[in-house]
């Protein structure tokens, strides 16, 4: 397989410009001939359908939330990054493209990098457009704040909410595109399949959650917004209900996946306290603008910390990495933290934690700027943990939460199967092995509104479609296959239920595939998982029937896909034997604990060919080039 990554010649600072004025255009007459199916409506998925509403295209998008808005980029909380240099720090959109090739150390697309820098301002304009509430300085201007992986402050935010205040923009957009009957929306509706005609994506298979219905939809091209895959470690910052459902049937048509062992562990989440939970609570990167991180200098210091001396406590990102110091990448930093945990420094009631403290910016700003800046997450952490964060440390720990890999994507945004292209946190393509704290929302917004608009233009100008219903062939097979996994689950009759599965297939990835990995770990993970998937087909319980509201199928449908999903991540980060961003592999790392990249043999993207479950995946290689941006050890000290 030839993974064309199709990224246009020349200066890399033209190439988008230069690409753009070669595609193919669709006379705005024209347009509302073609049809395009979106799933997801998060920032990726609600940006690409107003804006293909906007152009008078055929609009049909799903989500499997009661509304548009409850997608999970509500979630991500502390900004948004652009490269407007409003604080006048000597920020610039090369600057911006240089850090996110850093922090995804080297192993990203350099000109899909530059493109996200270069319409990261336009972003901001859109959503101050919408009437996003960005926060301002005392002179009327948006103000920015800094974020980890960067030495300016470029991140754009609204208190610790900022997603969902652009989510409510997007959605805003997508709304009026409904009421302009330019975009048909389908709530409740859960993709389980793409259909394939002609070697083109011509539509998908979905469950009505409700009725249990399964219904097909036809389109010219299909676009998969529907995040990422953290879920796969059961414990994550991601809801429940995310999955990797959409993108991995899309692998098992044809699609090939990309760099799945790039999983984010994020630094400042609230510690595990119980085998009870069913997710984790992030706390925003944000707060370590403000917030100092230590740990106790002596082993088994079990002190409240407020009793703590100055002296006797160890600011360990700032003693490394004295030049980012709390600000340090999300990579770097969870490692820290396991590290000092390791050593026995940790705190909390189970020893996996360490200090978020605040006293420092109370005493320098005072109560009333922190209140401001960060009072609903303060308020989040008191309701969860019953302490006033104002008066004492959070305690803070590393938990799974974005993922890096996803489908391969070429420029354009679209996979190996011709006319299903991938958006945001589902495709592979902008951040590398670790992704910048508040580029997630930037690349969202940035494949929505201001990538996808004119590329999927060029794909359906370039091609022919013949008519297709949904009584063709092949729609009628996958609906059958569909039913036919259904019926299967509900005729198990077994003793466990999907979230005990999920737990168990959890443990094994956090343990042998999380911050830390080995060979020897990572052969073990790939001992464990197929007993775990086989005694799930054997002893499920689905209570219920197929044809009800039933929340225990639906649970089932996901955890089947990642108890097959799980051995492909493990096989890459088997094969991935170098250290990079989030991809720890111990063997590979300089005296002092840094991950060490192997670039003769690695600096490329792979991406795994389906080849049927339990067989291992074919894996093909996209070399990555460096013209702009030198290789260089990644170093933040």
């Amino acid at each position: 397989m030839n993974l064309d990554s199709k990224v246009p010649s020349g200066n890399i600072k033209e190439k988008w410009d230069k690409h753009r004025f070669e595609m193919k255009l669709i006379n705005p007459a024209n347009k509302r001939k073609y049809k395009i199916i979106v799933v997801g409506t998060g920032l990726a998925g609600a940006s690409a359908t107003a804006s293909f509403g906007e152009l008078g295209y055929q609009v049909e998008t799903f989500t499997y939330n009661d509304s548009a808005r409850r997608a999970h980029s509500i979630a991500a909380q502390g900004g948004i990054n652009a490269a407007k240099n409003y604080p006048n720090d000597a920020d610039s959109i090369w600057r911006l493209f240089y850090d996110t090739v850093k922090g995804g150390d080297f192993r990203s697309r350099e000109a899909n990098v530059y493109r996200l820098a270069q319409v990261s301002n336009n972003i901001i304009d859109q959503c101050v457009g919408q009437g996003v509430p960005f926060a301002r300085e005392y002179g009327g201007l948006l103000d920015n704040r800094s974020f980890g992986g960067a030495q300016v402050s470029r991140t754009f935010y609204a208190r610790g909410q900022t997603g969902q205040q652009l989510l409510l923009g997007a959605y805003s957009a997508l709304m009026r595109q409904v009421g302009a009957k330019t975009v048909t929306l389908h709530t409740r509706k859960e993709m389980m399949d793409i259909v394939i005609i002609n070697g083109q994506c011509r539509g998908i298979i979905t469950r009505d959650l409700i009725t249990g219905k399964i219904e097909s939809h036809t389109a010219d091209a299909v676009c998969l917004a529907t995040g990422g895959y953290g879920n796969v470690f059961f414990l994550s910052t991601n809801a429940q209900a995310c999955n990797v459902t959409a993108t991995y049937r899309a692998y098992k048509k044809g699609a090939v996946f990309a760099n799945p062992c790039y999983t984010q562990i994020h630094p400042t989440c609230i510690p595990v306290s119980g085998d009870h939970q069913s997710k984790l609570t992030l706390m925003s990167e944000s707060l370590r603008n403000d917030g100092r991180i230590w740990v106790p200098k002596n082993k088994d210091d079990k002190r409240p910390p407020n009793q703590i001396p100055e002296e006797e406590r160890d600011y360990y990102l700032e003693r490394k990495y004295p030049s980012f110091g709390n600000l340090s990448p999300r990579d770097i930093s969870s490692r820290a933290a396991k590290e000092v945990c390791d050593d026995g420094r940790g705190v909390s009631s189970t020893g996996y934690g360490v200090y978020l403290d605040f006293a420092d910016a109370i005493n320098r700003l005072g109560k009333n700027v922190i209140e401001e800046r960060y009072g609903n997450l303060f308020e989040m952490y008191e309701r969860i943990i019953g302490e006033d964060p104002y008066k004492t440390p959070m305690m803070i720990y590393p938990a799974s939460h974005y993922t890096m890999g996803g489908l391969w994507v070429d420029y354009n945004l679209m996979s190996t199967i011709p006319g299903l292209h991938v958006l945001g946190e589902a495709n592979f393509s902008d951040h590398g092995a670790n992704r910048l704290g508040a580029s997630a929302l930037m690349q969202g917004l940035a494949d929505g509104y201001f990538v996808i608009p004119y590329t999927i233009g060029h794909y359906l100008a370039s091609n022919k479609f013949e008519k297709v219903s949904a009584d063709h062939v092949e729609f009628r097979k996958a609906e059958s296959d569909t039913n036919d996994k259904i019926n299967k689950m509900i005729s198990i009759n077994g003793k466990k239920t999907p979230t005990q599965f999920h737990r168990e297939l959890g443990k094994v990835m956090w343990e042998f595939v999380g911050m830390g990995r080995n060979e020897a770990g990572l052969k073990k993970a790939l001992e464990k998982i197929p007993p775990i998937r086989e005694e799930f087909w054997q002893n499920l319980t689905v209570t219920g029937e197929p044809g009800d509201f039933n929340i225990v199928l639906e649970k089932a449908l996901r955890v089947a896909d990642f108890l097959e999903f799980a051995e492909v991540l493990v096989w890459d980060a088997l094969e991935r034997d170098e250290s990079c961003g989030a991809h720890f592999r111990e063997e590979h790392q300089y005296p002092d604990g840094e991950a060490m990249r192997d670039d003769g043999k690695f600096c490329h993207v792979a991406a795994w060919e389906y080849q049927g479950v339990g067989n291992k995946p074919t894996r093909h290689i996209e070399p990555l080039e460096f013209h702009d941006v030198h290789l260089a050890v990644r170093s933040y000290k």
